[in-house]
């Protein structure tokens, strides 16, 4: 697990999206797997006008939606579907039949799970994962006690996530209750792995998933398990770290060859 702490939240975002720019120019069909959330929504600007200027064409990308509300339109706004559309699809030209989510209407959920995970083993796997990281430690909607081994399925909403997504809605009470999710077992079987956390309160999920032991009680530590992860952070975010400067260190010797162009801020 490489853990990667810059400076605030801009920083991470140039770095996360140069890190997707350099798979799609290597890789031009990328499968990418892609959360949304607050924590991405700067890396995608930042590949945004990377594309706008010229500088990167993901036509050819594929793309899986890391989760989707159970119960409501794709139109409405704050459906992930309406949220990829407006802040990933169009800005980063994405060709819109080649991005895929799990179907939160479906009369049969758990066929709709299924195919899913189908579509995902025959696109061959996801390249890079995209990860978000709540405060209780959830990645996708994976809420505490989730099994390290589970697919895509429905899940019930832990309140503290209903709360701390309820300023994306009117009212606490228009906040749906469940949501399909890609499993942990689905995630980790990315080739690659990009966890993005920002601010003061991800500080502890941050801890607990880097360095607390492998627990269901914080499902994000499973990605220690991971063979190829990247934890990009802030400053604030890294504040419960043990071995910040441990990390800080081994960032800094890192060796060329392993290194990506990062932007500088605009």
């Amino acid at each position: 697990m490489e853990i990667v702490i810059l400076p605030d939240s801009g920083a991470v975002a140039r770095f996360g999206s140069a890190v997707l720019a350099d798979l799609v120019r290597k890789t031009p069909e990328a499968v990418l797997g892609l959360a949304t959330g607050s924590s991405p929504l700067g890396i995608y600007a930042e590949l945004a006008a990377l594309v706008a200027a010229g500088d990167l064409d993901c036509s050819r990308a594929s793309g899986f939606a890391l989760d989707e509300y159970v119960g409501i339109s794709e139109d409405h706004p704050q459906s992930y579907a309406h949220v990829l559309r407006t802040e990933v699809i169009e800005p980063l030209r994405m060709d819109p039949s080649r991005v895929h989510l799990p179907d939160g209407r479906a009369a049969d959920i758990p066929a709709a799970c299924d195919a899913y995970e189908a579509a995902i083993r025959a696109a061959g796997g996801i390249d890079l994962q995209i990860l978000g990281l709540g405060a209780n430690g959830h990645i996708g909607f994976n809420e505490p006690t989730s099994s390290f081994a589970s697919r895509t399925r429905i899940k019930t909403l832990a309140p503290r996530t209903r709360a701390d997504n309820a300023r994306f809605f009117d009212s606490p009470d228009e906040v749906p209750t469940h949501c399909l999710t890609q499993g942990l077992g689905t995630i980790l079987e990315a080739k690659r792995i990009l966890l993005v956390a920002q601010g003061e309160a991800k500080a502890d999920a941050v801890a607990r998933t880097v360095e607390g032991p492998v627990t269901a009680l914080c499902p994000g530590s499973v990605l220690q398990h991971h063979p190829h992860v990247t934890v990009v952070i802030d400053e604030a975010a890294a504040s419960g770290l043990q071995l910040a400067d441990y990390y800080r260190h081994v960032f800094e010797h890192k060796p060329e060859w392993q290194r990506i162009a990062v932007p500088p801020a605009s």
